[in-house]
């Protein structure tokens, strides 16, 4: 499959193969996979041949019963994949590589990202070891169909969402592209904050999903698997994007270890605000 490179993106990590079936350009409306079709053939599994003797009654209810069983074995479903974890797992590094499969298979593909992740630019997105891919970054996923174009909406197979837990409306975009509109949805996201709670809707489409990947990082502190992430600053904010200099990865025991630090050090700085404002 010819390859279109753009110097942007032809910058990937060792680690990943290169992105020979990829055209990609450096808008993301021009962002399009080459794609074959590999249309199935269906058989109808309903096989009446009525006899002459059959009143029109019938023959028409078994020609209807006929025409309904074949719309359904044509129709097709898409599915669900949920990749969680906390930071620096790979979340995104794992849905690259399952991007890069499905175009290699033939697939016609599409990421998408909030645009409120920022850290690495705004129109790719981008791995802790910079390996990065062009995407679409939006606001809300409703309007992914809209700006991507219907036409080229209707010729997708495979669609790839980074950074999920900032989409407020994941639920009903992923059960959409997935049960009516027959797209292979992958998806990848934080499944718990700072605080060890829900992060956006990601754990809302669990019930939906056709696989959970659940992915650890190395705790910083003693190498084991690490599963939460540790909030390092004193921000009380949920949403507050950052890297290294905000987060860590931790174990169990790092994390609530952490946590009693992190507290600890809080009531300290709020109680000499408080001393220095007496003073005042």
């Amino acid at each position: 499959m010819k390859s279109i490179l753009n110097p942007k993106f032809s910058s990937l990590s060792s680690n990943f193969p290169k992105l020979s079936s990829f055209s990609l350009f450096s808008h993301p409306r021009q962002f399009t996979i080459l794609f074959r079709n590999n249309p199935s053939s269906f058989s109808n599994p309903l096989r009446l041949n009525p006899t002459s003797t059959t009143t029109p009654f019938i023959t028409n209810f078994i020609s209807k019963s006929q025409n309904r069983t074949f719309q359904a074995s044509t129709s097709t479903s898409g599915d669900i994949h949920v990749i969680v974890g906390p930071m620096f797992a790979g979340k995104t590094s794992s849905l690259i590589r399952r991007i890069q499969s499905e175009s290699d298979s033939g697939r016609n593909v599409a990421i998408i990202k909030s645009s409120k992740d920022t850290r690495y630019g705004l129109d790719s997105i981008v791995t802790h070891d910079g390996a990065k891919l062009p995407c679409w970054p939006l606001t809300n996923l409703s309007s992914f169909k809209q700006k991507f174009g219907i036409d080229a909406y209707e010729k997708l197979d495979v669609i790839g969402i980074d950074e999920a837990q900032f989409f407020d409306d994941l639920y009903d975009f992923c059960r959409e592209a997935a049960d009516h509109d027959g797209k292979t949805v992958i998806v990848a996201g934080l499944d718990g904050n700072y605080l060890r709670k829900s992060f956006g809707s990601v754990l809302d489409i669990i019930p939906l999903a056709d696989s959970i990947t659940k992915l650890t990082a190395q705790c910083e502190i003693c190498g084991k698997n690490a599963l939460f992430t540790l909030r390092k600053t004193q921000d009380k904010q949920v949403e507050l994007i950052g890297g290294v200099d905000v987060y860590m990865p931790v174990c169990r025991q790092h994390y609530v270890n952490g946590q009693v630090a992190v507290e600890t050090a809080r009531h300290v700085v709020e109680s000499k605000k408080v001393e220095c404002d007496s003073y005042i």
